[in-house]
């Protein structure tokens, strides 16, 4: 396993912190929804891919670009605090590569699917936490909103996750050594 910052990991994390950036700045990541979220998000689907392909600080780069539009684009005062609109989605990338390296070894696709859908529910989970504590919400609507978007968005994230990685694998751009996916780990 390579450590800190290689050329490779610099590019993919450029490429997809941009994708991340565009979602953020014309807000197609941001889905509207009338639940006290405000938006159901795609936007944390270039941090699941990041952390899947090159590790954890890949995906906590491009989970820290992904908190720097969320709290750059709030529309309710939930995401205006920065501890919640940055600080969750730090780990995004981080769990989603966990799962993948935890449990790649049994079936390539399963494990993508698997780190995509932890990495979406990171994000819920850990913003829903911190809402409830920082008093932005009950601890009823969080549920509600955990259930209402972070399910859905675990399942779509599952989808398109597993669709861009997969074709990567097959056009063979994300370069194999041990793993199919992700050439240096």
């Amino acid at each position: 396993m390579e450590k800190g910052l290689t050329v490779r990991k610099i590019v993919i994390a450029g490429v997809l912190g941009a994708v991340a950036i565009l979602l953020g700045v014309t807000r197609l990541g941001y889905i509207p929804v009338p639940t006290a979220a405000g938006n159901a998000t795609i936007m944390h689907i270039p941090a699941i891919i990041g952390g899947i392909l090159q590790g954890p600080l890949v995906g906590m780069i491009i989970g820290l670009i992904f908190g720097i539009t969320s709290f750059l684009n709030a529309t309710i005062p939930l995401f205006k605090d920065p501890f919640i609109a940055i600080l969750p989605r730090l780990f995004i990338g981080v769990m989603a590569y966990l799962t993948y390296r935890g449990i790649r070894n049994l079936n390539e696709y399963v494990a993508v699917g698997m780190a995509s859908f932890v990495g979406s529910l990171t994000n819920t989970v850990l913003v829903l936490v911190l809402a409830v504590f920082r008093g932005y919400l009950a601890p009823g609507v969080a549920w509600a909103v955990a259930v209402t978007n972070g399910i859905p968005e675990a399942v779509v994230s599952v989808v398109l996750t597993l669709a861009v990685v997969a074709t990567g694998m097959k056009i063979g751009h994300w370069g194999r050594k041990k793993s199919k996916i992700s050439g240096d780990f």
